[in-house]
């Protein structure tokens, strides 16, 4: 397990400032230890002799997320690039109430290990260009721009000259709109874009966007949105051990066709589109539906009352599940819906596909145009559209639940896997570190 380690500025993991050497895992100094002076030894497994040293990557993060901390590790351990990732809160590996979920969160998965990790305080994000310059890495991976601690990492690396890896949840889709505020922000990213050695288009939508705006297409590496499959019992061994149990509990009927929406109870991803579209349905198919909601936030009390509302619609309020309690519930649906007006990518569709799940994706979702395709492995509809949500649902209606067809949709997300991502991003590591953007 890799040590978590206390660089100029950083704030340690327990929460309490240490003047002396690294943090250990445990979240306590090393007593009379000076390597941070000279260097920072590892001290634990997984991680890699020193945080400074050529071919190191250093990465640049708001906080831990469950579905990138993998990626890293990965990294280390499987493509031999060492990594340090400098995080600027320490939201996710400590409960705190999500501003989407609107509860607390603490993941159930080790964020942590296998690689450097190190928090910084606020003092630490303003000195982060001397960091980066104790650490000495070959490039800086960032995962976006606006936040003040991905801005301050922009700026310490381009000030001192290391070479920028970007890789970020790009998309023009929903830039329709002021053509000034448009202009405006395409400006904006091109002087951005202008430090960049790389970058990591996560998808088809990411790459239109790079192109777009100019980026060379020399420069243009493939590192795919995926999933860490760890922490999920996927495969159809799971499936038949866990639906009919989950089911049973759920109080689904044999007959009922369960529609799953997972994640956040919020405005932005129109939870609300799916109850209008149900109510579209065919009065066999509607009375056959159950709506597995797992997920919390601010708009759970409004949808509990509008699915008692005429004509009732069957429902199962969840609220918010781990990463571990996950495949149980997805095994128990029938389908997923993500009826999102504007998600940049939108990763419960790969863990969906993952399952073996069709899934039912607005246009205006990151990932349609990658994973859903049409008849196999989903449908996509007009986002906003209840009508075109009804649509896509009687066709999805349709789909064949056999295992052959739940191994394509499986196939389907396996070119867009963590390792696949690691791949892209060890390619740029060895081609720009040291190239520095042009």
């Amino acid at each position: 397990m890799a040590v978590r380690r206390r660089l100029p500025g950083a704030l340690p993991t327990g929460g309490r400032f240490f003047g002396g050497g690294p943090e250990t895992h445990s979240g306590k100094p090393h007593r009379g230890d000076r390597s941070s002076r000279t260097g920072w030894r590892h001290r634990g497994r997984g991680g890699s002799a020193r945080m400074s040293g050529p071919g190191r990557l250093t990465v640049i993060e708001t906080h831990p997320v469950q579905y990138r901390a993998p990626l890293y590790r990965r990294l280390q351990q499987r493509h031999g690039i060492p990594v340090t990732v400098l995080y600027g809160s320490r939201r996710g590996v400590a409960a705190a109430r999500d501003p989407g979920f609107g509860v607390p969160v603490r993941w159930d998965t080790d964020l942590l290990s296998g690689y450097d990790a190190c928090f910084l305080s606020g003092a630490g994000r303003l000195r982060l260009g001397r960091t980066l310059a104790r650490i000495g890495p070959a490039a800086v991976l960032l995962t976006g721009y606006a936040s003040p601690v991905l801005q301050a990492g922009f700026f310490a690396a381009s000030r001192l000259k290391i070479p920028i890896l970007f890789r970020a949840e790009t998309t023009d889709v929903g830039r329709a709109g002021d053509r000034l505020r448009g202009w405006s922000r395409d400006w904006a990213l091109r002087q951005l874009y202008r430090r960049c050695a790389a970058f990591l288009y996560i998808g088809d939508r990411s790459r239109e966007h790079y192109r777009r705006l100019g980026c060379p297409e020399e420069r243009l590496v493939f590192s795919p949105y995926g999933v860490d499959g760890v922490p999920f019992e996927s495969d159809e061994r799971a499936r038949e051990r866990l639906r009919e149990r989950t089911r049973a509990a759920l109080k689904i009927p044999a007959d009922g066709w369960a529609l799953l929406f997972s994640g956040k109870l919020i405005p932005e991803k129109e939870p609300g589109l799916i109850l209008r579209a149900c109510r579209r349905l065919s009065d066999p198919l509607r009375r056959r539906v159950v709506l597995i909601w797992m997920g919390d936030g601010r708009l759970r009390t409004s949808l509990e009352a509008d699915s008692a509302g005429a004509p009732a619609v069957e429902s199962r309020f969840l609220g918010f599940k781990n990463q571990k309690e996950m495949s149980p519930v997805y095994h128990a649906a029938d389908g997923l819906v993500l009826p999102s007006r504007r998600e940049t990518w939108g990763l419960v569709v790969n863990e969906a596909l993952q399952h073996g799940l069709p899934c039912a994706v607005s246009d205006g979702v990151g990932c349609a145009p990658d994973l859903v395709i049409p008849g196999r492995t989903g449908e996509i509809f007009p986002a906003g559209s209840a009508d075109g949500l009804a649509a896509a649902l009687t066709r999805l209606g349709s789909f064949r639940e056999e295992a052959a067809a739940r191994a394509v949709r499986r196939g389907t997300v396996e070119g867009y896997s963590l390792e696949r991502a690691a791949e892209g991003i060890a390619e740029a590591v060895r081609r720009f570190s040291g190239s520095g953007a042009r």
